[in-house]
């Protein structure tokens, strides 16, 4: 029997690439996405976001088996925080009562490896409090000192959504509903967002700097789509809490080969 899907940014990269190899695996999916999806909503606002649950509920007949969350941007603006977290976040939680439907239900969000980068600690904090409002001060107080500052809301909120899936995932109303919630950090991934800018020499070399991916360099959407419906499916019944770096081996050459020995009696 075809499960049913639930992808955001289903028009576009990872999203589309995702919606439609499930497709091809006989599966029914409902899109949502600024436009040229199934339900169009801005998930920046909270209004778009309840509408976005309520619509895909509805298509859904009231049950869901997997939620992928792709939708995502990573402008150097305010905004980029709202969609990027509360436009994750809140729509999982408001898609909780469809996913306790089903008989395996599953979660899985497009984070990035961007969450090892240098950001704004108050700005995690004020996302992991749920506080949208401080969230979108900080980042318009950053975003007004140029691109290049305000580069850092895309980082803090990917670094934020990280977080929010490890917190979480372990909760009554995830792990303990029986619902695994994880995400998957990609390194560079070849889409219309990406394009521009490795486009030019200097900017290929400027992403090469900050995200090294010595296993075959600059990945396609399929090898984030591949692993996103990996994570919702039924044989995944244990990876809970889990930020996977698929990212061409950028996490190891960034962090190097111990990360564990936080751990360890000192």
């Amino acid at each position: 029997m075809p499960r049913t899907y639930i992808v955001t940014g289903s028009a576009s990269g990872i999203g589309a690439t995702t919606a439609q190899l499930l497709r091809d695996r006989g599966e029914r999916v409902i899109g949502i996405d600024l436009r040229g999806a199934d339900v169009e909503a801005d998930l920046s606002t909270r209004e778009g976001r309840t509408q976005a649950a309520a619509k895909a509920t509805e298509l859904a007949d009231g049950r869901v088996d997997g939620v992928i969350a792709c939708a995502g941007i990573s402008a150097p603006i305010a905004k980029t925080i709202s969609v990027n977290f509360f436009g994750v976040t809140e729509l999982l939680e408001a898609l909780l009562p469809a996913l306790a439907q089903s008989d395996a239900p599953r979660a899985a969000v497009v984070s990035s490896m961007a969450s090892l980068q240098p950001n704004s600690a108050e700005m995690v904090d004020a996302a992991l409090a749920g506080d949208e409002t401080q969230a979108l001060e900080i980042a318009e107080g950053l975003a007004a000192q140029g691109p290049r500052v305000g580069y850092l809301v895309y980082p803090s909120s990917k670094r934020a959504l990280s977080r929010w899936v490890r917190r979480e995932s372990i909760t009554p109303a995830w792990a303990g509903a029986g619902i695994p919630l994880n995400a998957v950090a990609p390194g560079t991934v070849v889409t219309p967002m990406t394009a521009e800018l490795l486009n030019t020499p200097e900017g290929a070399a400027m992403v090469d700097a900050a995200v090294p991916m010595p296993l075959n360099y600059h990945q396609p959407p399929e090898s984030i789509a591949n692993l996103l419906i990996w994570l919702t499916g039924p044989e995944n019944t244990h990876l809970a809490g889990q930020v996977i770096y698929d990212d061409g081996g950028a996490d190891a050459s960034l962090r190097g080969n111990d990360i564990w020995s936080w751990a360890d009696q000192h």
